[in-house]
């Protein structure tokens, strides 16, 4: 999957979820922050959900960001691998 395809999906998944349209740049500009220990701390998977939930301007309550944080932490998921990242946020 080119990295053009995936944006597309991305875009095409936040909209489908949350009614509201995010630009490729603002997509990239928070991807490029997360690192593969940002997975492992709770202090950056929460900032990293403020700042989705800005991003798409959804609230999101503590209780929902710790089921997020402990849902993340306990995957197995490859945070390398975006076919699998889509195929999760797909299921939502």
């Amino acid at each position: 999957m080119s990295n053009k395809n995936v944006s597309k999906d991305v875009l095409s998944v936040v909209k489908k979820k949350t009614g509201k349209s995010v630009s490729e740049k603002d997509i990239y500009k928070l991807a490029s922050g997360v690192k593969p220990s940002t997975t492992q701390s709770d202090a950056q998977l929460k900032q990293l959900i403020k700042q989705v939930s800005s991003l798409v301007n959804i609230p999101v309550s503590e209780a929902t960001m710790n089921e997020l944080i402990s849902a993340i932490k306990s995957s197995k998921m490859n945070a390398n691998n975006m076919d699998q990242l889509m195929k999760m946020i797909s299921k939502k």
